[in-house]
């Protein structure tokens, strides 16, 4: 089974929200405290799965805002380097700052991140500075959970959405939930229930799905039912090593294992399996197919340094897929 998006669209894809700054540990296996050396890379999940899906081919755009600093500039030179389009983000004029998230890699299973946010510019971006022109040109608007978390980015994602359902754009929701820039459990629950409410896709892990239904141990079945009774035609539950699950509207059911790889750090696994997950279906690939090239593509990353520089090529992905070797899910 395919998915099919309107194919009369200069763009395949347009992701709006965070675009910030990761600082990766160089020194693996010791607490951030004994680290000394860190590797600089645009991060970010928006940004990371719009850098994933221009690597793999798709023709990308963002929407966001950047600081005004050279972090800001960094940000902005990198994604026109990998041929995304940048006309649409926006310079804060106001002093905000990039989000900066330092990374610690004790060792594959021990991995964390030290976020600052506070008064970061790309929650700034203004509702008046979302264009209905630009967003009408893609096959699919990208938006990602961290973006709602606060005023005003939360309105100028809410219009973004609102234009794309007004002229015929597929709307896809990456939940990624990052606790710390809530106020409450109450407050995630409502603004991503208001999303996937409209998006036709959802992707995102079991825990995200918990977190935007305010419970634990949520059920996929119960979830999905719920989901299909709004907007949404395809949803992706991820459940780590155990693969992953899409869910369509007629009752189908796909699944694809997690691949076997050498595991470095856990992170970036979520943004390499959105943009290879998009990219397949984009490109016409059937559903099942799609499953498996955002497993692959999530193997890859994990293995590798960075999160946005190590997004694969397709022959990267393709290759691991044929090669077939994939952790079996624990009995």
């Amino acid at each position: 089974m395919k998915y099919e998006f309107n194919s009369d669209k200069e763009f395949d894809l347009i992701a709006i929200g965070r675009a910030c700054i990761d600082l990766n540990a160089v020194e693996y296996n010791r607490p951030m405290e004994e680290t000394m050396t860190f590797s600089k890379y645009v991060g970010g999940s928006p940004a990371n799965i719009a850098i994933g899906s221009s690597k793999l081919g798709l023709k990308a755009g963002f929407i966001g805002k950047i600081a005004d600093d050279q972090h800001g500039r960094f940000i902005k030179s990198y994604m026109q380097g990998v041929g995304i389009d940048v006309s649409n983000i926006v310079t804060d004029k106001d002093g905000h700052k990039t989000g900066l998230a330092f990374t610690e890699i004790k060792s594959p299973d021990e991995c964390s991140i030290l976020m600052y946010r506070d008064d970061v510019a790309d929650l700034y971006l203004e509702p008046s500075e979302v264009n209905e022109e630009y967003i009408k040109k893609a096959k699919l608007l990208l938006v990602s959970g961290t973006a709602l978390a606060a005023s005003p980015s939360r309105e100028a994602v809410i219009k973004a959405v609102q234009l794309a359902k007004k002229n015929g754009v597929k709307v896809a929701f990456e939940l990624d939930y990052r606790p710390y820039t809530w106020k409450s459990p109450e407050e995630t629950a409502v603004y991503y229930s208001l999303i996937a409410s409209q998006a036709e896709i959802i992707i995102g892990t079991r825990d995200e799905y918990d977190a935007m239904e305010n419970r634990k141990d949520g059920r996929n079945q119960e979830t999905v039912q719920h989901l299909f009774g709004q907007s949404a035609e395809l949803i992706v539950i991820k459940h780590g090593v155990d693969g992953s699950y899409a869910y369509v509207k007629s009752g189908d059911v796909f699944r694809a294992q997690a691949y076997k790889t050498n595991v470095l750090k856990t992170f970036g696994a979520g943004d390499s399996y959105a943009s290879a997950f998009l990219y397949a279906l984009i490109s016409g690939k059937k559903i099942g197919e799609a499953l498996k090239y955002g497993s692959a593509s999530a193997s890859i990353v994990v293995s590798k340094h960075s999160s946005s520089e190590a997004m694969p090529q397709v022959e990267e992905i393709e290759e691991l897929i044929a090669k077939n070797e994939k952790i079996e899910a624990p009995r």
